[in-house]
């Protein structure tokens, strides 16, 4: 049975506000919030100059199980995420196999339940060759589809590519499709100019030159238009430039919003000028860009014309980053830093704890319509995390948890630190410990 705890005297930030009071957890779920409860039998927490986040949603990331498992799995990642307070996650169709069918989608729900220390959902991956089938099924009951990661497959596989594949699914799909936006053939066109001048070899800091600005808008403006049309549900993932941000409303709540999107973290904390330093260790699929661009997704951000953050987490071995250009994988491994860098920009003085919470925690939930979680709100799931706003520490190949045993933000010194996160009520992470006797859940949708 899941400990009784009390978690005392703490800093609760929830729904725009925060204020000191204490926690009563029993059965997986807060019971209570207010003050002297009975604390018999319980594990008591004083939680004194510390605040409490409701456990952060992760609404894309890649663990690579099955099928690529010596890069990342299931039970190593999902162990990096609760380190960062990331109690729930959705991960994206680009394993092995493809998720492209409902037998196999739920083969990744049974994976999951035995390896998985965070609560756990999964898109379905749609590309040309299932269109079909998906439009088929009941995907209303899906938390959504999605093309993300599986034009590594082959050519052709982004929707973006194929605006007549884009009109059919937004005209009978009832569930979020959340796709990558890239026009690939400006990608190509792109890449033959570089591979002219350079060769094999083409310098990294012209990844964002390859992976235009102009290859993300072009396909995000007309991806946009067609769900208009069609009054689809369309989900922008993982956001790179400050003009896209320039097409997405913020004059009405996000529950009556049928184009949502999100930035990843990287994409806020990295830019163009950090190339030179790390190389292709940052090179991310869409590319990070220009210091204008992170600038602008973070105001978008503020202004609430970007819903909510991600990490796109997406673990490589050093081997497969350290690479000529076009031979270096795309994606790097993150989850287990994302709060870190949210809370770093709140000590600049750039964003406020309770956006963060917004961001991460209430609106992820609210956009994959997740039932009970993202709020600390009595008869919710206990999924907290604790954090030391005051407790520096630096990144390095000790405390690193991901499978493939690097990051590129090896030498960040973060002033915060996560030091308790519960799933479901269960105490896996304290202070480095992890009690991992109990798996997370999978996440269900609040229509049933």
């Amino acid at each position: 049975m899941t400990e009784k705890v009390v978690i005392k005297n703490i800093s609760i930030i929830n729904e725009g506000r925060i204020y000191i009071s204490d926690v009563f957890i029993d059965k997986g779920i807060i019971q209570k919030i207010g003050h002297s409860f009975d604390e018999t039998n319980a594990f008591v927490i004083d939680g004194t100059s510390k605040f409490l986040f409701p456990g952060i949603i992760d609404g894309q990331v890649h663990f690579r199980d099955p099928g690529l498992t010596h890069k990342g799995d299931l039970y190593t990642e999902s162990k990096a995420a609760v380190a960062g307070g990331v109690t729930s996650f959705i991960d994206m169709p680009n394993t092995v196999p493809n998720v492209l069918s409902s037998d196999i989608l739920m083969e990744k729900y049974k994976l999951a339940s035995e390896k998985s220390l965070a609560n756990f959902g999964f898109f379905l991956g749609v590309n040309n060759d299932n269109l079909d089938e998906v439009i088929q099924l009941d995907t209303s009951a899906l938390l959504g589809v999605s093309d993300d990661g599986l034009y590594f497959t082959k050519k052709g596989n982004l929707l973006a590519d194929n605006p007549d594949t884009m009109e059919k699914l937004f005209a009978n799909c009832k569930s979020i499709i959340a796709i990558h936006s890239e026009k690939e053939q400006i990608v190509e066109e792109n890449e033959n100019i570089f591979l002219e001048k350079y060769g094999e070899n083409v310098p990294i800091e012209f990844h964002p030159h390859i992976r235009s600005e102009q290859a993300c808008y072009e396909a995000t403006k007309r991806a946009i238009e067609i769900a208009n049309k069609h009054k689809a549900r369309l989900h922008i993932l993982h956001l790179t430039t400050e003009a896209e941000t320039h097409l997405f409303r913020n004059d009405i709540p996000l529950q009556e919003k049928n184009i949502t999107t999100e930035v990843s973290v990287h994409h806020l904390w990295f830019s163009d000028k950090d190339y030179q330093r790390l190389g292709t260790l940052i090179k991310w699929n869409p590319a990070i860009k220009t210091e204008k661009d992170k600038k602008g997704l973070l105001k978008a951000l503020l202004d609430d014309r970007i819903d909510i953050v991600t990490t796109d987490h997406a673990p490589h071995t050093p081997e497969e980053k350290q690479k000529p250009y076009f031979q270096s994988m795309s994606g790097a491994p993150i989850i287990q830093h994302s709060l870190n860098i949210m809370l770093e920009f709140f000590k600049q003085g750039l964003i406020s704890l309770e956006k963060i919470a917004e961001k991460m925690c209430h609106n992820p939930a609210i956009l994959y319509n997740i039932d009970k979680r993202g709020f600390i709100r009595e008869g919710y799931f206990a999924d907290l995390s604790i954090v030391d706003l005051d407790s520096s520490w630096t990144v390095n190949k000790n405390n690193i948890l991901y499978k493939c045993g690097w990051s590129p933000l090896e030498g960040t010194e973060f002033q915060t630190k996560v030091t308790h996160t519960f799933v479901n009520g269960h105490r896996v992470f304290d202070n480095g410990h992890f009690d991992e006797t109990k798996k997370g859940q999978a996440l269900t949708k609040t229509n049933g």
